[in-house]
């Protein structure tokens, strides 16, 4: 394991008289890219401000290297702040613009061009130097912001939304071209988003906040596949969701209004007879039930089959007026009734707090 290079810790934040950050705390390990996840309004942006010192906490500690900067000002803590609007000197060039952090430090000129010359490598803008920042398109002004943030070898780099203000294509390609420049840097990275997607693309871990605390962290993997709560599965587009009541432990069955469906393994988790859960159908492929069992399958009418590049997105209308989404492999007749198996492996299941909000569990 990595060292620890930064250390939030119970960090809170009051915004109009309003809780925003209740309990904030993580590590942040030498090398290693965290992305902070979250929907809008979580306070994913006042964290990574605070961190950068550009607002107060009003209460909780920051470490760097296990020195405590709560207080130190920004302007000595060498941590690179890239906004989602890059801030961009529109009156300079691109190389000036890269210039300014270094030039600001007291840098010889030798070695600020030398710095804008090997910056501009990094991001593949080569050619660019003389270039005004209002001729550049979307995707060149994030290089270069993104330059200008690297230009004075930052300790920690923080990248607020990069690519929010991109069109979809370019925030796919330029999202796995800043997974590769990242990796290259080798700065220890907080990325904040609010797309999953763009998330696990970057991220060598996920952090996924709202109601001012910290829902669940690890690696992308870990986060897709075993969402800590029902709502958090329900952030991550999971969203096929229906209560129910364990019947048996071993095998794990569930009884709902939709069917009996069995789940094998449950983990560490001891579910008991009679307990309420919530299951989480999640939307892989399925598969046409053909036989008369009943147990993992559920029964509708095809509202809607879109297709999506490697499949089909299935819209089920189900017997008690809800619509389930599910991936198909083909696509399905408007109107055609239909069951469907689902697979055990693709469904989750939750009791107790983690079937409630997150903010309703801490009061």
């Amino acid at each position: 394991m990595k060292a620890v290079c930064l250390s939030v810790r119970s960090i809170k934040k009051n915004y109009e008289n309003a809780p925003l950050l209740r309990d904030m705390s993580f590590d942040l390990h030498q090398n290693e890219t965290l992305c902070l996840l979250g929907p809008s309004g979580s306070g994913k942006s006042t964290l990574l401000r605070i961190i950068a010192g550009l607002e107060q906490a009003d209460a909780g500690q920051i470490l760097w290297q296990d020195q405590d900067i709560t207080s130190l000002p920004v302007e000595k803590r060498n941590f690179g702040l890239m906004f989602q609007d890059y801030a961009l000197f529109p009156h300079m060039n691109v190389a000036e613009n890269i210039a300014f952090g270094p030039r600001m430090q007291g840098w010889k000129k030798q070695d600020i061009a030398a710095r804008v010359d090997q910056t501009l490598h990094i991001v593949h803008m080569e050619g660019f130097a003389t270039r005004q920042v209002g001729d550049l398109s979307g995707g060149e002004k994030q290089r270069v912001a993104l330059a200008r943030t690297i230009a004075a070898k930052p300790a920690l780099l923080m990248l607020d939304e990069p690519l929010g203000a991109l069109d979809k294509a370019l925030r796919d390609q330029l999202g796995q071209e800043l997974r590769e420049i990242l990796k290259e840097l080798q700065l220890p990275t907080i990325y904040v988003t609010h797309d999953q997607e763009e998330a696990f693309t970057v991220g060598d871990s996920v952090a996924v906040l709202n109601f001012g605390y910290i829902l669940q962290k690890g690696n992308p993997e870990e986060i897709y596949s075993k969402p800590a709560s029902a709502w958090l599965s329900g952030f991550l587009g999971f969203t096929n969701h229906v209560e129910g009541k364990i019947t048996s432990t071993d095998p794990l069955k569930v009884s709902t209004h939709l069917g009996d469906f069995e789940l094998g393994s449950h983990d560490d988790r001891k579910p008991k007879p009679g307990e309420a859960v919530t299951l989480v159908l999640r939307p892989e492929s399925v598969q046409p039930e053909n036989g008369a069992g009943s147990s993992n399958s559920i029964t509708g009418v095809i509202k809607d089959s879109q297709f999506r590049g490697d499949g089909y997105r299935l819209s089920l209308l189900l017997e008690d007026g809800e619509i389930f989404h599910f991936r198909d492999l083909q696509r399905r007749t408007i109107g055609q009734h239909i069951k469907l198996k689902i697979d055990p492996a693709a469904i989750l299941w939750y009791g107790g707090d983690e079937r409630t909000n997150y903010d309703h569990q801490k009061g």
